[in-house]
């Protein structure tokens, strides 16, 4: 088998059987095949792209190219979330700890952020004393005891997808379906979880940014994860403006825990009504995905042995929710990791900013469309993100915004905070985040926050 030979027969449109996938994959990985060989393959995959065995077959062989997570320790149906990006999402916090209050184990891998904003690692951080480091027994142990845990990736999960990224990142290659699929869910099935929920942005401020596109990546993950075994949900939902009202690392931590403190769902502010439909819609699919998977492997311990429907579990995640126990099980969480609990019950003791600024609009009018990757341009020129592996984070800065697609902006009105530790910065946020932002004198009503779901 020859490199060259597997490159024409790509680029002529040809498909690859299981055995040249897997030779394509085990010699870039050990350095066999040469980087020029990958790019040009690569290049034939983005323009004739893949069938959905090939597909199925390539994320399996990047899930094999490194350490695959052994959750048989863990008792129970797992489950993982993943989102694919976007500004002020700080859903797992909320989802998390709905799940584990509801006795559903959640064993969690994540990473840091290279861009805009920190990772959900890099948010965890904000609070005092939180360990994301621990050993994998403790790891294991805390799952099984407290049904959560959350550690940095090991860095021998999926290598050859970290090799082949590096070179789809140089070569314009990365936004091509199959090996965006592939790429994210090479982790997944890594990361050992038996139901995987998906959500899968789509609008301005994401990777996809129309909803057929999102809705195909979705479509080809879902069919990778079902095709793996494992019970994969995607959700596709709007990133035309940020997830909620902050952005920035402690202020997102501080909104979930604002979150999880609610009792009464119907009256909040528009930004939080978004997150929180959110939140409740991955946890739900989360939860039914797992009680109905229990009931095929006899791991089911309620009463009767019926099929959890949607509407069944997003009433339990809003009960565990509303009931405290999401907040309390997260403070949990937090303690078992080393972390401060006193800060999930009183958030304002979570690192802030030196200066905390008013930005007002230049005009009267009604928000009629958002830059979301402006906005989270602006969480970067202020520090909260990183422009390499290298630059240091400000877990304190960020944005409060206080108006919505939808909302009437008066020229006197707060329109945003902007949370800032270098005062030389200020001025230029302030600027970029004004532009980011169209008013009109006409209202525009918001896209609608979930845009399918794909089973």
């Amino acid at each position: 088998m020859r490199m060259y030979d597997l490159i024409m027969k790509k680029r002529n449109g040809y498909e690859h059987s299981k055995e040249e996938i897997r030779y394509i994959i085990e010699g870039f990985t050990k350095g066999e095949i040469p980087d020029y060989q990958m790019s040009a393959w690569l290049m034939s995959v983005y323009y004739k792209g893949m069938t959905g065995e090939e597909t199925l077959e390539l994320t399996n062989a990047m899930a094999d190219s490194g350490d695959r997570l052994d959750l048989s320790r863990i008792k129970g149906i797992k489950v993982d979330k993943h989102s694919t990006g976007g500004v002020g999402d700080k859903t797992t916090f909320i989802v998390a700890p709905i799940l584990a209050s509801l006795g559903v184990p959640m064993a969690k891998m994540s990473g840091r952020g290279l861009g805009h904003t920190g990772g959900t690692i890099d948010k965890l951080e904000a609070i005092k004393g939180f360990n994301v480091a621990i050993s994998e027994d403790l790891f294991i142990n805390n799952v099984n005891n407290i049904k959560l845990s959350l550690v940095g990736q090991t860095g021998n999960l999926a290598p050859a997808d970290k090799k082949i990224y590096a070179l789809r990142d140089v070569t314009a290659t990365v936004d091509s379906i199959p090996l965006i699929a592939s790429s994210i869910m090479s982790k997944k099935l890594a990361a050992g979880a038996d139901v995987i929920v998906l959500d899968v942005k789509c609008g301005s401020g994401a990777f996809m940014q129309d909803e057929v596109s999102a809705k195909e990546l979705a479509r080809t993950m879902v069919d990778i994860g079902n095709g793996a075994g494992r019970k994969t949900y995607g959700i596709i939902t709007d990133m035309n403006e940020p997830l909620g009202c902050k952005v920035g690392n402690a202020l997102e931590v501080y909104e979930a825990c604002e979150v999880l403190k609610l009792k009464n769902l119907e009256k909040i502010d528009y930004g939080i009504k978004r997150l929180l439909e959110v939140s409740l819609t991955l946890a739900a699919y989360m939860l039914m995905g797992a009680k109905n998977q229990s009931i095929k492997t006899d791991d089911f311990n309620d009463k009767d042995n019926k099929a959890l429907t949607y509407e069944e579990a997003r009433r339990l995640c809003e009960e565990a929710l509303t009931s405290g126990k999401a907040l309390d099980k997260f403070a949990e969480f937090v303690a078992a990791q080393g972390g401060d609990a006193d800060m999930i019950y009183n958030p304002d003791l979570l690192p802030k900013a030196k200066y905390i600024v008013p930005v007002y609009m230049e005009k009267e009018g009604y928000v009629a469309s958002c830059k979301t990757s402006e906005v989270g341009m602006v969480n970067l020129i202020l520090g909260g993100g990183r422009e390499t592996k290298e630059s240091k984070i400000d877990l304190a800065v960020g944005i409060d915004i206080r108006k919505h697609i939808g909302d009437f902006v008066k020229g006197d009105e707060v329109f945003a905070y902007i949370h800032a530790d270098d005062e030389g910065v200020i001025e230029e946020a302030k600027k970029r985040l004004v532009a980011a932002y169209k008013l009109s004198d006409e209202r525009t009503f918001p896209e609608k926050i979930i845009k399918g779901i794909i089973e």
